[in-house]
């Protein structure tokens, strides 16, 4: 019992995951442009429209998951083995910043890779 109550804490630590993106996201409201830039690097787009500036920061990643050459079975009753190809998951993420009067107003984003 007394080695449980030792390694509980280890357990639930392992457990913790980080913040969601907005509240990571959170202390960047407020900065200029200039600190913006030198924080998260240069932006993939920039636009200016209606007296507002968004920079646009996209992020993707793929990862490849292998096939395997006996799905179903080495052998099956009729026919040679049947063949899963590799699977190619691809994540996407798009953060689009907001400046009012030069300073971030709001940052909304999108995709299947925002975490």
């Amino acid at each position: 019992m007394r080695r449980l109550a030792l390694s509980l804490p280890l357990v639930l630590a392992a457990c913790a995951a980080e913040p969601p993106l907005e509240v990571r996201l959170q202390p960047l409201v407020g900065k200029t442009e200039a600190e913006l830039v030198q924080t998260l690097g240069v932006p993939n787009a920039t636009y200016v429209a209606g007296g507002e500036r968004f920079l646009q920061y996209e992020d993707q990643t793929s990862t490849i998951y292998p096939g395997n050459p006996f799905w179903g079975g080495r052998y099956r009753r009729f026919g040679g083995p049947i063949y899963s190809p590799p699977l190619v998951v691809t994540r996407t993420c798009a953060i689009t910043f907001t400046l009012r009067d030069q300073r971030v107003a709001s940052f909304p984003f999108r995709g299947n890779g925002c975490r």
